[in-house]
């Protein structure tokens, strides 16, 4: 696999470690932060949000995102009102946001990050089917050119029914840190396969840096 793992007690603390550590590392005097969704991240924003021990200076982060589904911006499933939630809700504000937007489509993200750069940080997840971001087993986005950095998919097997925007393994290299986060004993296959190098999305990412935060229980 690629990247670096570090086994952690809790993925939460970890997290907001590791962010910590990219922001203080950031080469500008901004911070770009490139935000994930699921049940993992809820609980990696909750925590960072109310971290005391934190350097961020929000009103100087701007907010990405990796992926979103397909629905209104205020919609349960959408990953900006997870962020919104769990981590906006508690720091009160940040410098800009920028969320993906069904209806604008992929070129107009497209556009953005490539005036942008470089992101800071990306952060990811690990679905039990070894997805990351909203790169599907089998899916159209893995196919992707090296200039499309935010694409359309679907996931073909069906399970995870809304379509969605997505960054692509190209828009995950701007990433200048690309953290992941994996918890859980219902994510150990899928970890595993990383691990062992298989033919699944997650394990293709790469950036200038990757950090695997891996508890125990996801470890096996």
């Amino acid at each position: 696999m690629h990247g670096e793992v570090r086994l952690v007690d809790d993925v939460a603390v970890a997290f907001a470690e590791t962010v910590a550590e990219s922001y203080r590392g950031r080469p500008g005097r901004g911070f770009s932060f490139a935000l994930s969704g699921g049940s993992t991240a809820r609980r990696c924003y909750e925590f960072l949000g109310s971290w005391p021990d934190s350097p961020i200076d929000w009103m100087a982060t701007e907010l990405y995102w990796g992926d979103e589904r397909c629905v209104p911006l205020d919609h349960p499933d959408s990953n900006y009102r997870l962020a919104a939630e769990a981590l906006l809700a508690t720091v009160g504000g940040v410098h800009a946001l920028f969320p993906m937007r069904a209806e604008d489509g992929a070129d107009a993200y497209q556009l953005l990050l490539t005036s942008l750069g470089n992101l800071d940080l990306v952060h990811l997840g690990l679905g039990a089917d070894a997805h990351t971001a909203s790169l599907f087993p089998g899916s159209p986005a893995l196919d992707a050119d090296a200039g499309r950095l935010v694409a359309e998919n679907i996931d073909p097997s069906g399970l995870h029914r809304h379509a969605r925007l997505t960054l692509t393994y190209a828009g995950i290299a701007r990433g200048r840190t690309v953290v992941v986060t994996v918890a859980g004993e219902e994510k150990a296959e899928a970890f595993d396969a990383v691990r062992r190098g298989a033919d699944v999305p997650a394990a293709h990412v790469r950036a200038e840096q990757v950090i695997w935060l891996v508890d125990h229980a996801a470890a096996g």
